[in-house]
Order: structure tokens, then C-alpha cells, then sequence
């Protein structure tokens, strides 16, 4: 009973002190004005809430409220930086399901649908694709003639360009990929890369012949070969597994399991690989080379609430961009997904840290020709999110748009419709959403120009320059040029907006 009564003394004792006034400190011999910007208030009201201080010291639930803040911040900044990593692996995942590594293409012979998953993928080309791994040493690629293809490292790091727009200029070549940190001998003959990670992705497109896509599949089949170094004096038959109609993800999450996609990368590749800046930023939220990605309940929740944000954010930065260097033209909803080029840059030595977002949220390949103006090689893309009045583009209506004469592309040109969703090919009725040049029926006006629909059905007359839509479903679409002419990059030729039809 004794104990009872000096334990509530004690806690009255403990209130009454809690309540009563901070003391002021008396001024002292060295003491100088203190400026009030450089001090912290007892109380400060903020987004996460009331943070308290006893003089400048936080108190518990003060010190709970900013590190729960502090690591849900950069869970969301890992989200949009890590994207890069994060979407590659998701690549890999999907390939790997096929066997689709080094020596095992996938060919898409019957041209890529809907049915797979890709970011942004066309249905105009033969796409070929595959999964390296260095881990064994070089591997050599022969390039076929008259390509377009490239490899990016597993945080999206441009590699080299081959084909058209590599070094063999398009009349084929045999390339050699390096590992990480490789002392080994590097034989003549070669165009020579060097990879800053171990696993690398291969993406290439093959061109019709005069609408007819066989020679390309031929010559693709007849001439690219991918083998170790190794084994270069006898090479292993390459194999080829057609993707045409299969059913494929190869987009990242936007979940928890987005931070699962990035661990894998951050532990399988040398940290020499990337910036210790975002390395620093995923080890501070649990992902580190060498240790477990083993989050707790409590971190677990944050980093689900910062995907979730991350993602927000991201579409935000992809479908209603505030960069005014994003735009091709004023007023206009063509807006470009390579911003500051392909490295993403502002000016020397400073990311767009917005435009990394937008194009990795968006799109994947990372290689100067698709970015760098080069007349009549490699391509040019613009994408469109909204209608001329600035609307969202919407499934259950209908709209045309209209190219002017002259089309800027030496090879073809095309629009693809994209789910918001998926960023993928939407799935429609039509075995391939998009309409282009290559186009067997396509109405072109006599004086060269093309009018396009969009819409759930055929507007009467109209079914040969019609792609179809789907109510209840957002979409997006991307004009493509390839081999992209003068008046693309001088603007003296512009796409014209999408106008609703009534």
C-alpha cells in the first residue's frame, strides 16, 4: 500500500512537471543573439503530424513519426530510381520462364500482339530478343545485315548499338561483350564492348521487305549467332523460340514485390555498376549487396505505402507532365519520352530526374537512336495521352486525328495504341492494335496526307484507317518514325492533335 501511494507521487510529481513552462536559460558571459531561423520551436505543426522538442531535443513520438516518414520517402525515391533495375529484372523473369538466354533467341516471326506484356511494344517489326549472362566470360554476337538492335546492362545502361545504327553500319558484324572488371585476352576481329554488369538484354528489330515480313525472319535466323568466346572456333547451334501469341509479363510491379525486383539486380551485379548515391539510397530502406532483403512488419507496411506513392507519382510524371522540355510543340499533346536525351539529362552532369521516370515508367531500351537526331537512321518517337482539349484519351469515344503530307519517315511510320494500365499493347479485338504505313489498305490522301480513327467501332467508311478501343478503358498511343526525315526534327512538319468525333 505504501509502494502504491509514493509510485502516484511520484507520476503527480512527474505531471505536474510536464506541464509547467520551459525554462529560460539566463544569459551568460559568452552568450550572442541567436537568429530564430537557426532554432527549433517546442511545437511544430506539419504534414506528419505535431513534432515536439524540449529545446531542440524530439521527443519519442517525435523521433517514431520522422523515421517512419524518413524511410517511406525513400522507399518512394527508390521506387522511381530504381525503376531501371527493377523493370530489367522483371524482363528477366519473363524470359527466363521461355529459356529465352545467350544462345536461345526469342523471334517474334508472326510480329509481337497483344497477348505479351512489353512496355511500349510495335507490331511492325520482327522483334528479336534475348538474356545474356557474362558470368562464364565474353560472348560474341554475329549481327544479321540490316537491323536495328542494341544491349543495355541490368540498371538500363546503354552498352552499344548494333546494326543499323551500331558499328557494322548495317552490314553485319561480329561483336564481342566483356564482363565486369575482364583481364582476359580480346582477339582481333571484334567489335569490342565492354558491360558494367554481368546480365545484359538484347532487343533488335528486324524490317519488313516491301510489307512482307519473311526475309527479315530468314535472314534473322540464317546469320544471328550468340556463343561464348569460348567456343568461338566451333560455334553451338543459336535456337529460336517464336514469341508470336504467347503470353509473356515482362512488366515490373507496383507493389511490394517491386523492391523484391530491385534486390535481385543490387545483389547479382557490382556495386561498381551503379552511382554509390542510389546504392546508398536502397541499402537505407533494406537493400544492400550481400545482406538479406528481409524488411519487418513494420517496414514492410512503408515500403508496400511507398510503392504505392512511387507509382502515383510516377503516372503522374508520365500521363500529365509538368516538363515544358518534355512537349514537341506549344499547346499540343505530342510530348517526347527521352527528355534530356538518353542519359536523361538537364544540362552536363545533371539528371532530369523527372524524365528518368516518365520514360522508364513508360517504355524500355535505352540506345542514342532512339534519341539523337540521326536523318534517315534508327527512329523517332512521340506520345500522346490526351485529345486537343487536354482530356484523357477515352476508350468509349471516338476520334480522328490527321498527318499531314509528306510523312517524315524513309522506312515506315505507325501509331500503336497502349493500355494505361499496363503501358502494354491493348487487348482488343484486333490481333494487332496500331495502323501504319506498312499497312497493305491504308486510305492515303492524294495529296500524301493520312487521316487516322481511334474508337470502340468503325466509323462508316472508314474501317481501313481504324484502330479499335475499348469503353471503360484509358489508352495512349506512340507515333512512330523510322528512319525519321528533316521536317521531324526542324518541326516544319507537325502530327495534328486527337479530335473527338461527336
Amino acid at each position: 500500500m505504501v509502494l502504491r501511494y509514493h509510485l502516484l507521487c511520484a507520476l503527480a510529481g512527474a505531471l505536474a512537471l510536464a506541464t509547467l513552462p520551459a525554462q529560460t536559460p539566463p544569459t551568460m558571459k559568452m552568450t550572442t543573439p541567436i537568429p530564430p531561423s537557426i532554432t527549433t520551436p517546442d511545437s511544430v505543426d506539419s504534414p506528419i503530424g505535431t513534432l515536439k522538442f524540449t529545446d531542440g531535443f524530439p521527443d519519442d513520438a517525435t523521433v517514431q513519426k520522422v523515421y517512419d516518414n524518413l524511410d517511406f520517402m525513400r522507399g518512394v525515391q527508390a521506387f522511381m530510381s530504381g525503376m531501371p533495375g527493377a523493370s530489367l529484372a522483371a524482363m528477366r523473369t519473363g524470359f527466363q520462364k521461355l529459356g529465352v538466354i545467350n544462345g536461345t533467341i526469342l523471334i517474334y516471326q508472326d510480329r509481337l500482339d497483344s497477348k505479351s506484356l512489353f512496355l511500349t511494344g510495335n507490331t511492325d517489326s520482327v522483334y528479336f530478343s534475348t538474356w545474356l549472362n557474362l558470368k562464364d566470360g565474353p560472348l560474341v554476337i554475329e549481327s544479321p545485315p540490316n537491323v536495328l538492335a542494341f544491349v543495355d546492362d541490368s540498371w538500363f545502361q546503354y552498352v552499344t548499338d548494333i546494326g543499323n545504327a551500331g558499328r557494322d553500319k548495317g552490314k553485319g558484324g561480329k561483336y564481342l561483350v566483356l564482363p565486369p572488371g575482364y583481364k582476359g585476352e580480346v582477339p582481333q576481329g571484334y567489335l569490342v564492348a565492354q558491360s558494367r554488369t554481368y546480365n545484359l538484354w538484347l532487343m533488335g528489330r528486324g524490317f519488313p521487305v516491301n510489307g512482307d515480313i519473311k526475309p527479315a525472319v530468314e535472314s534473322l535466323k540464317k546469320n544471328l549467332r550468340i556463343y561464348p568466346l569460348t567456343q568461338s572456333k566451333n560455334p553451338p547451334e543459336t535456337k529460336f523460340i517464336n514469341g508470336s501469341g504467347v503470353e509473356l509479363n515482362t512488366v515490373h510491379s507496383n507493389d511490394f514485390g517491386f523492391f523484391e525486383e530491385l534486390n535481385e539486380v543490387v545483389q547479382e551485379e557490382p556495386s561498381e555498376a551503379l552511382d554509390p548515391e542510389r546504392l546508398g539510397l536502397f541499402a537505407s530502406i533494406g537493400i544492400e549487396k550481400g545482406k538479406p532483403f528481409a524488411p519487418d512488419a513494420r517496414m514492410t507496411k512503408i515500403l508496400t505505402e511507398a510503392a504505392a506513392v512511387g507509382n502515383a507519382t510516377s503516372r503522374a510524371i508520365l500521363f500529365r507532365t509538368r516538363m515544358k522540355e518534355a512537349h514537341f510543340y506549344p499547346d499540343s499533346a505530342w510530348v517526347t519520352t527521352f527528355a534530356g536525351g538518353y542519359e536523361f539529362l538537364s544540362q552536363p552532369g545533371v539528371r532530369n530526374l523527372d524524365a528518368r521516370t516518365m520514360f522508364h515508367y513508360y517504355a524500355t531500351g535505352i540506345t542514342p537512336a532512339m534519341a539523337i537526331k540521326m536523318v534517315g537512321v534508327g527512329s523517332q518517337y512521340a506520345a500522346a495521352f490526351v485529345d486537343s482539349q487536354g482530356k484523357p484519351l477515352d476508350g468509349s469515344k471516338t476520334y480522328k486525328i490527321h498527318l499531314p503530307p509528306n510523312i517524315p519517315a524513309q522506312n515506315f511510320w505507325s501509331f500503336v495504341v497502349y493500355d494505361n494500365q499496363t503501358r502494354s499493347m491493348l487487348q482488343t479485338d484486333q490481333q494487332f492494335p496500331s495502323i501504319g504505313s506498312q499497312k497493305k489498305d491504308i486510305v492515303v490522301n492524294p495529296d500524301t496526307s493520312v487521316d487516322v480513327w481511334f474508337g470502340p467501332a468503325a466509323p462508316a467508311g472508314h474501317e481501313s484507317n481504324w484502330v479499335q478501343t475499348i469503353p471503360g478503358k484509358g489508352w495512349n498511343v506512340l507515333l512512330r518514325l523510322y528512319g525519321p526525315l528533316q521536317p521531324w526534327f526542324d518541326k516544319t512538319w507537325k502530327p495534328g492533335e486527337f479530335e473527338l468525333v461527336n
